[in-house]
């Protein structure tokens, strides 16, 4: 086992180690009372994180105002259910919360959820009200969309007013798109009288602008019916759950608690695997729907759960079944997923209205748009390689599942079995996951040395070394980034940038999330006492902040590519910067490494590239989209006369249909799956799809197109 591994694995049993005794200080209290949940899961996880988080917080004042802080904007973000005498009760509590929870009590939480409940009342009377009534959107009256610039209302009829000019916008906004449908229906052909009648359709009637508007405000009622639906089946376990959450957020923003269900969710997204009976879900109009169903998975194989099945019932194996009607998504698929080789008997209602009872026994559900996938592009003459990693995956409970780094190795042999003469490797919105894959998969691309540097909030850091003199492709590289690049995509793009080993290419900057963090499963920490009130769920903390081998962070700043593109998402306030509470920029020693000995020519291939950018239509007229959309975004309030906010929206559209046309027009790159995959898939028409799916929108994408020219300067 590698040395880094041990490490963890030590670490881990000391982090238990700290909860246990926590929670024994906890359950050798001086009183008889019996402990409830909340107090136990609030007090264990706040004595565990200031002893184990990397930059503990004391319990104080200033503790207490920051979760009073980020739980009020949780609660109400939006400001539209408190009122401002509301938040000024609740601000009595707000340097408290340290003492509330050294008590083992929460009285800014019941407080909250009782005003809460009452105002989420008040304002279903309010919305239905309004709603009943059409709207005159010839006024001249605006909504501001940014809820940092308003205020809580200060009556009841300010909220009313509020509200009514929220929903006028959504409204609006509804109606403007459902005149668009009805300008296309004038403009589309009369169907063929030759038409089969299963292909015949009942085509819905051209509307007045007075059934328009009716139209548009059932659209809005149906959706806030649907909101405050939610909103009621709303338990005392989640708003704890949120509650704890916030507490761990105030520590950094990737600090989190999981309640046991966001638990699996997250094991799911790290792994690509999980176990149940592979079918997607959707909650519509208070059903719980099927809305696909993932091949080779226990229900395509069983066969009889189709999409538009609507389920009933849940029963395990011979059990008594449980209606989930009117249930919420996240709670039903508690009882439908399970155990591998676990029998599940779901109860549907089919779309002709009658009723089955559907045995299936759950297996491994594996979600391929996870995993690493590659493709050749034929350009100029050269066969260059892609490989798209949408995450750093790795299957952390030991369980049989796939490893990225594994992954891409295998890729990377068949890619050099196609004799490409480069490589562009995409972790364009890759959000990291496992660093012991980020390690090792910089070691694919470089002979021995160290890749990135990891230290505690005490001590000096460890180096994390590639001790694989192996190389496993050496040709050209290009890494792709944007600021959705985040974690071990930053370690790995930081180690090739520091290496000089390939050219990073993307947007200003990556995400900037430089920490590392360890799950925690409260009930393997918590004693055997506890066992009445368990699940608690996890704690994800912050254990560690890592560093380029050049001794700088990544944290905050994140990773400057080395050529800059323009990028689409480059208007928005995302990545680490806009987080509240995350932790600072800072620099270590750097450690000791040997750059590549061919690096690839930087400045000369950026200045190549800069103007080729600048003389692409494509690009030109992404910049300018970016102009206005940063424009738009400061531009928050908006007006609620129809003809007006008609124009802009007629604007935005001719400029993203200027855009599309001069992408259509490009010529669009050659791009195909690997040999090999395509022996492999053979005639499973399914496997075929999904490889074109993937080659298909790679074909007109600009930022890769750029790429692969950089690489065309560089070979």
């Amino acid at each position: 086992m590698p040395a880094t591994r041990i490490k963890i694995g030590l670490y881990i049993s000391v982090l238990l180690a700290v909860f246990v005794l926590a929670s024994y200080k906890l359950y050798r209290r001086n009183d008889t009372q019996p402990l409830q949940k909340d107090e136990v899961l609030i007090k264990a996880m706040v004595q565990g994180l200031s002893q184990a988080h990397y930059q503990p917080e004391r319990l104080d004042d200033a503790f207490s105002k920051r979760v009073f802080d980020l739980y009020l904007k949780r609660v109400d973000g939006s400001k539209k259910f408190l009122l401002a005498t509301d938040v000024q009760q609740l601000r009595q509590y707000q340097n408290d919360i340290d003492n509330q929870i050294i008590r083992g009590t929460h009285e800014y939480l019941d407080l909250s959820t009782k005003l809460m409940g009452q105002r989420v009342k008040d304002v279903q009377g309010i919305y239905r009200d309004i709603l009943a009534k059409p709207f005159d959107f010839t006024v001249a009256e605006s909504f501001e969309t940014e809820a940092d610039k308003v205020t809580f209302a200060a009556t009841p009829v300010a909220q009313r007013e509020e509200w009514r000019k929220f929903l006028k916008y959504q409204t609006m906004v509804r109606l403007s798109e459902i005149m668009d449908e009805q300008a296309k229906k004038k403009d589309k052909p009369l169907a063929s009288t030759n038409a089969k009648p299963s292909e015949a359709t009942v085509s819905s009637p051209v509307l007045n602008a007075e059934q328009m508007e009716v139209e548009a405000r059932k659209r809005v009622l149906k959706y806030f019916n649907d909101y405050f639906h939610d909103l009621e089946q709303t338990e005392a376990a989640d708003r704890l759950a949120m509650y704890a959450n916030v507490i761990a957020n105030t520590y950094d923003p990737h600090t989190e608690y999981f309640a046991p269900r966001q638990k699996d969710d997250f094991d799911i997204a790290m792994t690509g695997r999980f176990e149940g009976i592979g079918a997607t879900l959707q909650e519509k109009d208070g059903n719980i729907r099927v809305n696909d169903i993932v091949p080779g998975s226990a229900s395509y194989r069983q066969g009889e759960l189709k999409a538009g099945d609507i389920i009933l019932r849940v029963a395990q194996g011979a059990d008594e079944p449980v209606s989930v009607e009117g249930w919420r998504l996240d709670k039903a698929i508690t009882l439908i997923r399970g155990r591998k080789n676990t029998e599940v008997r779901l109860t549907v209602r089919k779309p002709d209205n009658s009723t089955k009872i559907i045995p299936i026994v759950r297996d491994v559900v594996v979600i391929e748009e996870t995993y690493a996938q590659s493709a050749t592009i034929n350009d100029n003459g050269n066969k260059l390689g892609y490989i798209k990693l949408p995450n750093f995956y790795a299957d952390f409970n030991d369980n049989g599942g796939r490893s990225s780094a594994a992954d891409v190795k295998k890729e990377l042999e068949k890619l050099k079995a196609e004799n490409v003469k480069g490589i562009v490797l995409d972790l364009r919105f890759n959000g990291g996951g496992s660093l012991q894959d980020a390690v090792e998969m910089a070691g694919l691309f470089i002979d021995s040395g160290p890749v990135v540097q990891v230290r505690g909030s005490q001590g000096a850091a460890t180096v994390l070394n590639d001790r694989d003199p192996r190389v496993q492709y050496s040709g050209p590289l290009i890494v792709l980034v944007n600021k959705y690049s985040a974690s071990a995509s930053e370690i790995l793009a930081a180690a090739i940038q520091d290496y000089k080993r390939g050219v990073i290419m993307g947007s200003a900057s990556t995400y900037g999330k430089g920490t590392v963090q360890r799950i925690i499963d409260l009930d393997d920490a918590l004693p055997a006492e506890f066992n009445s009130i368990k699940p608690f769920g996890s704690l994800k903390l912050t254990i560690q902040k890592f560093y380029r081998i050049n001794g700088g962070s990544t944290q905050f700043k994140g990773v400057v590519p080395d050529i800059i593109l323009p990028d689409a998402y480059s208007y928005l306030d995302q990545g680490e910067k806009s987080q509240e509470y995350a932790l600072k920029w800072d620099e270590i020693a750097p450690a000791r490494y040997r750059p590549w000995a061919g690096n690839p020519p930087i400045d000369k291939l950026r200045q190549a590239s800069l103007a080729r950018v600048n003389s692409n239509a494509s690009f030109k007229q992404l910049s300018d989209m970016v102009q206005r959309m940063v424009k738009r975004k400061d531009d928050t309030k908006v007006s609620l006369q129809l003809a007006s906010y008609r124009t802009e929206q007629q604007l935005a559209k001719v400029e993203a249909d200027k855009y599309e046309a001069i992408q259509n027009a490009a010529q669009p790159m050659t791009i195909a799956p690997l040999a090999f995959d395509l022996r492999q898939i053979g005639a499973d028409t399914i496997k075929v799809n999904r490889a074109a799916r993937f080659v298909k929108p790679l074909t007109k994408d600009i930022t890769l197109r750029e790429a692969v020219a950089v690489l065309h300067d560089e070979i």
